[in-house]
């Protein structure tokens, strides 16, 4: 079973554990209870320790390879260009269609207490002023990164990944390399925790079981339904932009991308799919193959539009759960901070990223991230939405990136 299998398995099994424990009563539950929630409670803090660390070297990183890919040539700039427009407007799409799709089927009421959650308390809405923009500038960036204030950390690691592509080469490098090897050591703990992933998700739908019952398993569904229309009505987006930017026909579009969306559908793996992708895009698509060959594995690599969408819907959705009032100013500061740590999330295997990615978001918002666990165990039905998505804006952008080439000759 691989790693997602098992998880959903312990999910499962946790719940139905719980369920059981419930109704049984008694001394057993009281005994058994505070043990899950010391278990559970235990790997989440294992996954939230590498979170902060993780982010700042991933988009240092990120930022200074995409730096020197602009300067490399117009191509390479001009679609780096289109990818930050593209997870910009994605993350945008996404939380307007989730606010909206909430006001319309809102949370069912208890949904949080369902899965073992304690209510939050409501952000409200937050005024732009002087001292909440002296409050995004990281003047302790240690401290910042201590209290998990999540907008200075990412605001930091930026202009330090854009400071990088200024000082010497050599010195570029060996820095560069340092924070490589950073990274690497944080996803090696990363990946130890991980897989202990089914026992922290059964203590924790252990706890939900007991807590709720059946309650549990229709919140979980109702949360996938909410992040897989966030995730289609992204990708169905796609479809008049590459028609109008892409100049093709939207028929044409639709029947060259459906070998590698099938792929896709089946594998879960953007990179699965990339040979039929090249495929298409020099096939069907008619792009030319100097523009195919740098656009198509910079957009797999870094254009995963519906993962930017899906982030700041799960934390929006997860604002929700917890009763959490998130104002104008909080809605744009998740758009940005999911536009720019979606740049972190590139080539981590999806288990990883969900944290990677969705903490921040949630983090920058003053959303909890204690229910993300229970969250993580359902992406699998989510994840086959996203790459979808990100299958069909990558063969788009090309698309757009080799016509705008054409006629800019």
């Amino acid at each position: 079973m691989s790693l997602s299998q098992r998880i959903l398995a312990a999910l499962f099994a946790g719940l139905a554990t719980g369920i059981l424990l419930g109704k049984l009563g008694g001394a057993v539950p009281e005994a058994v209870l505070p043990v899950a929630r010391t278990i559970g409670s235990a790997w989440l803090g294992g996954l939230r320790m590498t979170i902060v660390p993780l982010v700042f070297v991933l988009l240092v990183t990120g930022v200074a390879s995409a730096a020197d890919a602009a300067r490399a040539g117009g191509v390479a700039g001009r679609a780096l260009l289109y990818f930050a427009i593209g997870l910009f407007a994605s993350a945008l799409v996404s939380g307007l269609v989730i606010e909206g799709a909430l006001s319309v089927w809102p949370v069912p009421a208890g949904a949080l207490a369902s899965l073992g959650g304690a209510p939050g308390i409501p952000v409200g809405s937050t005024s732009i002023s002087a001292e909440w923009l002296l409050s995004l500038i990281p003047v302790n960036p240690i401290k910042s990164a201590a209290e998990g204030e999540m907008v200075p950390v990412v605001l930091f690691a930026l202009l330090f990944g854009f400071a990088l592509t200024r000082i010497v080469v050599e010195h570029r490098a060996s820095l560069l390399r340092t924070f490589s090897g950073i990274s690497e050591a944080l996803l090696v703990i990363v990946h130890w925790v991980l897989w202990l992933a089914p026992l922290g998700v059964f203590a924790l739908a252990v706890v939900a079981g007991a807590t709720a019952g059946i309650a549990a398993a229709g919140t979980l569904a109702h949360y996938i339904a909410m992040i897989v229309t966030a995730c289609a009505t992204v990708t169905l987006l796609v479809y008049p932009v590459v028609v109008i930017a892409g100049r093709i026909g939207l028929r044409r579009f639709i029947t060259a991308a459906l070998p590698a969306q099938a792929i896709a559908l089946s594998t879960q793996s953007s990179i699965a799919s990339l040979p039929a992708m090249i495929e298409t895009v020099s096939g069907p698509l008619g792009v030319a193959e100097p523009v195919r060959n740098m656009v198509l594995p910079m957009a797999v690599s870094v254009f995963r539009v519906t993962s930017a969408a899906a982030n700041l819907a799960v934390a929006l959705y997860v604002a929700a759960l917890h009763g959490i009032a998130i104002g104008p100013l909080e809605f744009m500061v998740g758009v940005l901070v999911a536009t720019v740590v979606s740049l972190a999330a590139v080539g981590l295997p999806s288990q990883v990223s969900f944290f990677t990615a969705i903490g921040p978001v949630c983090l920058a918002m003053g959303v909890p991230v204690e229910v993300l666990p229970l969250l993580l165990a359902v992406e699998t039905i989510p994840d086959i939405f996203r790459t979808v998505g990100n299958v069909t804006a990558d063969m788009a952008v090309t698309r757009i990136i080799g016509v705008r080439s054409e006629v800019a000759q």
